[in-house]
C-alpha cells in the first residue's frame, strides 16, 4: 500500500537497506541543501529522486564489478593450451613466500609457461588478520582499490570510507565477498568472537576537529580564542601542549581539538591507517589568501577524505578580502555554500574574537550532518596521536583518543609493537582522570615502550596476553604500511590498462623557488600520455621533509626536488619506506627521470626474436623420447630456446627445446651449417621435411606514447 504523506528519511534507508548519510548526500548533490539530519521528512519528489539514484548506483556498481570480474576471471584448465593448472596449495606456498616489500616480481627459474593474458599476475588467497584494520590497510593486504572495497560494502548497505577502522566481523564479510580466506591469529581469536557482545550503549559522541592552515594566518590565536570561549577550558586551567588535544564546550555540546604543530601528525596517522580526525578548519588570512601550506593543508585534508570547514581569519586588518579567498579556494574545489558548493566559510577575527560562536555552530552543524555515534560501554579502544620519554620518571607516555568503549585506570592493553598496563590517566589539564569516554584525549601512562602516532591501543584482559598480542603483532603486521606488498599497484595497472583507463601517478614536487615550483609543475602537467600521467598532488619551496614523504607514501606517489635538499630523516624515510626521490639542478634531467618512471609503471613488452632455422631430416626413438635429427640451415639452434614447428607453411606446433646434441654430446648450441639432434618439451610427431623455427623471448620496456 501506498504511503501517504511524508516518510522519514531514516525509515527510507531502512528500506532501502543504506546508511542514512548516502541519502543526505544524494539529496545534497541534487540541490535539498537544508537536508543535514536522518531525522528530516522527505517528500514524494524527494523520496522518488532518492530510490532512482540508488538503483543507478546500484547498477552501476554491479556493471563495474561484472568489468573487473570478467578482467580477473582465472582461465580455465582447456582454455590453457593444456597446460595443468598448478594445485591450489602450490600458489598459496608460492604467494606466501613472495617477499611483501619487493617492488619486481621474482622471476621464476622454471621454464615459461604459455602466458594467460586474463589471469592476474598475483592472486591473494588468504590474509592473516593481527590487530585493527582500516580501510586502506584491509585493500592493500588484498591487493584491491580502496573504492573497490567501498563499492562493495556500499552494496552490504554499509557506507565506508577509506580511513575507516574496520572491525573483525566486517573484515571477514567484506574479505569473503572476494574469495579470500581470512585466519585470525590467537591476538584477535577472542575479539571476533566477543566482538558483538563487547560493546553497549552507542551514544552521540564530541566531533573531532584538527586545526590547519599556513604558518602565520592566525591559527594560534584561533585556538586561544576557541579556549578562551570554553567553560570546560577555564576551569581547567588552560591548555596542556603534552597531551595534544583539549575539550571546548558550547552549550551543551563538546568539541575535542587537535593541537598539532603542523600537519606531520594529521599524515603520519593517516599514513598508518588511523582515521582521528572528523572536521578539518582550513584557517585562511583575508589579508594574504592562499600560500603554500594553505594548498598543502587542503591537500592533505582532501587526501584523507576529511570535509573541510574554511575560517576566513583577520577580516578586521586593513586590506582583507574575504571574495578573494573565496574564488581562490574555488580552484581548489572548495565551493561556498552560497554558490552551490558544499564548503562551510566562515569569517572571524581571531583577534577581536569576532566569528567564533559562528565557527563552533558551524562545526557542530557538520558533526550532525555526519552522524558520529559510539559505544560507551566495553573495553576501550583508542588511538595514540602523540608520544615522548617522559624526563621526570613517568616513562614513556602516549596522548591518545578513545574510539570506543571506556579507558580506565588499571586497564591492560596492546598497542601495534609495544603493551602495557594504564598506570595514571592525565586530562588536558594535568589532572588525573579515574576513565576516558569516546573522543575524550588523555595521556595513558604505562606503556613498555614509546608508541608510535597512529597505532591502535586495544584494552584486554591481562598483560600476558597483552604482551602476547603484540609479539604477535610484531611477526604478522610489523610496519604494515611501511611494507607494503605491491599486488595492488599491479592490479591497479592492468585493470586500468585493460579497460582502456588512464594510469595516474601522484607527484610531489619541492624546489628552491615558487618560480622554479610554478615551472616544474607546468612542465610536468604538459606530460601527456596515452597509456599513463603524472599528476601533482602538492607542491611547495623548501627541503623534502617526513612530511612529504608521508604525503607520497600514502598516496602512493613520487617526489622531484629540484635545486633543493632532501633532510636526512626524509631520506631515511623514504628508505624504509619505498618512496622515489629524485633530486637534480636541471629541469629536464628531473623531467626525464620522471619519464623513466612512469614507463617502469607498465608492463614490459614481450617480443619474439628468431635466432635460427632448421630442416628435420630424421626421426629416431629414444627411452627420452623422439628426437629429431636436424639440419641446421641458418642462424643457430640454442639449448631451452622456443620452437615452431612448420609443416606445409602452416605452425603445426609450439615448443620448447628439451636437449639439444652433437653426436653423443649435450651441447649449447648449434651454428649454421651442421647437423644435431634435437627434442622438444611437449611434441614429438615431427616428420622428415619439417621445418623448426628457432626463436627467444625478449623483455622490452615500454616507451609511452604520447598525446596528440
Amino acid at each position: 500500500m501506498r504511503r501517504k504523506g511524508p516518510i522519514p528519511l531514516q525509515e527510507l534507508a531502512e528500506e532501502l537497506k543504506v546508511d542514512p548519510k548516502v541519502i543526505i548526500q544524494i539529496l545534497r548533490e541534487n540541490g535539498y541543501r537544508h537536508v543535514r539530519s536522518k531525522t528530516h521528512n522527505l517528500n514524494r519528489d524527494m523520496e522518488m529522486l532518492v530510490r532512482r539514484k540508488i538503483e543507478e548506483q546500484r547498477r552501476q556498481i554491479s556493471q563495474d564489478l561484472q568489468v573487473k570480474k570478467q578482467i580477473y576471471q582465472p582461465q580455465r584448465p582447456s582454455q590453457a593450451q593444456g597446460q595443468r593448472r598448478p594445485k591450489r596449495r602450490d600458489e598459496r606456498r608460492r604467494i606466501e613466500r613472495q617477499p611483501r616489500h619487493t617492488k619486481k616480481l621474482t622471476k621464476s627459474r622454471t621454464k615459461p609457461k604459455p602466458k594467460r593474458k586474463e589471469e592476474p599476475q598475483k592472486q591473494v588467497e588468504k590474509i592473516i588478520v593481527s590487530g585493527p584494520m582500516s580501510l586502506r590497510e584491509f585493500a592493500d593486504a588484498l591487493g584491491r582499490e580502496p573504492e573497490e572495497i567501498i563499492q562493495k560494502a556500499f552494496m552490504m548497505g554499509v557506507l565506508l570510507t577509506i580511513n575507516h577502522i574496520l572491525d573483525p566481523d566486517m573484515i571477514t564479510a567484506l574479505a569473503s565477498e572476494f574469495g579470500v580466506e581470512v585466519e585470525f591469529s590467537e591476538a584477535v581469536e577472542e575479539l571476533v568472537e566477543e566482538e558483538e557482545d563487547l560493546y553497549s550503549d552507542w551514544r552521540t559522541r564530541p566531533p573531532i576537529v584538527t586545526v590547519m592552515g599556513h604558518v602565520d594566518h592566525g591559527k594560534t590565536t584561533l585556538l586561544d580564542a576557541i579556549r578562551g570561549t570554553s567553560v570546560a577550558s577555564q576551569e581547567a586551567g588552560g591548555i596542556t601542549q603534552s597531551i595534544g588535544a583539549w575539550r571546548v564546550k558550547k552549550g551543551d555540546y563538546e568539541i575535542i581539538f587537535i593541537d598539532t604543530p603542523g600537519h606531520e601528525a594529521f599524515t603520519a596517522m593517516r599514513a598508518r591507517g588511523a582515521q582521528v580526525t572528523d572536521i578539518v578548519i582550513l584557517v585562511v588570512a583575508a589579508n594574504e589568501g592562499v600560500k603554500p601550506q594553505t594548498v598543502e593543508a587542503i591537500n592533505h585534508a582532501k587526501t584523507a577524505g576529511v570535509p573541510i570547514i574554511v575560517a576566513i581569519n583577520k577580516i578586521d586588518v586593513p586590506g582583507a578580502d574575504p571574495m578573494r579567498v573565496k574564488n581562490d579556494l574555488m580552484r581548489y574545489n572548495l565551493v561556498p555554500e552560497e554558490y552551490g558548493g558544499d564548503t562551510i566559510f566562515v569569517e572571524v577575527s581571531a583577534l577581536k574574537k569576532i566569528g567564533i560562536d559562528d565557527l563552533l555552530d558551524a562545526i557542530i552543524l557538520k558533526a550532525e550532518e555526519l552522524d558520529l555515534k559510539a559505544p560507551y560501554k566495553g573495553p576501550a579502544r583508542a588511538v595514540v596521536i602523540e608520544s615522548q620519554m617522559d624526563t621526570r620518571g613517568r616513562g614513556p607516555l602516549g596522548s591518545v583518543i578513545v574510539q570506543k568503549g571506556t579507558l580506565k585506570v588499571g586497564d591492560a592493553f596492546w598497542c601495534g609493537p609495544t603493551y602495557g598496563k594504564v598506570r595514571a590517566l592525565y586530562d588536558q589539564s594535568g589532572k588525573r582522570v579515574q576513565g576516558a569516554t569516546p573522543s575524550m584525549p588523555v595521556v595513558v601512562q604505562g606503556f613498555e615502550e614509546v608508541p608510535r602516532a597512529g597505532d591502535i591501543l586495544v584494552v584486554v584482559e591481562n598483560v600476558q596476553d597483552a604482551k602476547e598480542r603484540a609479539e604477535e603483532y610484531r611477526k604478522t603486521m610489523k610496519y604494515q604500511i611501511e611494507k607494503r606488498i605491491d599486488v595492488k599497484l599491479m592490479r591497479r595497472i592492468q585493470e586500468k590498462l585493460q579497460a582502456g583507463e588512464k594510469l595516474k601517478v601522484p607527484v610531489v614536487i619541492k624546489a628552491d623557488t615558487q618560480g622554479s615550483v610554478e615551472a616544474l609543475s607546468q612542465a610536468v602537467s604538459k606530460m601527456k600520455y596515452k597509456e599513463i600521467e603524472p599528476e601533482v598532488i602538492h607542491s611547495g619551496v623548501g627541503p623534502v621533509t617526513p612530511t612529504d614523504v608521508d604525503l607520497a607514501t600514502a598516496s602512493e606517489g613520487v617526489i622531484l626536488a629540484f635545486n633543493t635538499r632532501v633532510q636526512s630523516d626524509a631520506r631515511k624515510l623514504a628508505e624504509a619506506r619505498g618512496v622515489i626521490i629524485r633530486t637534480d639542478k636541471v629541469i629536464y634531467r628531473l623531467l626525464e627521470e620522471l619519464e623513466n618512471i612512469l614507463a617502469s609503471n607498465l608492463e614490459p613488452e614481450i617480443e619474439e626474436v628468431k635466432i635460427g632455422e632448421a630442416e628435420v631430416r630424421a626421426t629416431f626413438n629414444t627411452r627420452a623420447g623422439t628426437v629429431a635429427g636436424c639440419y641446421v640451415r641458418s642462424g643457430k639452434i640454442v639449448r631451452d630456446a622456443l620452437v615452431k614447428v612448420i609443416r606445409d607453411g602452416e605452425v603445426i606446433a609450439q615448443s620448447r627445446i628439451a636437449s639439444l646434441k652433437r653426436f653423443k654430446d649435450d651441447v649449447r648450441e648449434v651454428t649454421e651449417g651442421y647437423e644435431c639432434g634435437v627434442r622438444l618439451e611437449s611434441f614429438n610427431k615431427f616428420k622428415p621435411g619439417d621445418l623448426f623455427e628457432i626463436y627467444i623471448r625478449t623483455e622490452r620496456q615500454r616507451t609511452l606514447t604520447k598525446e596528440e
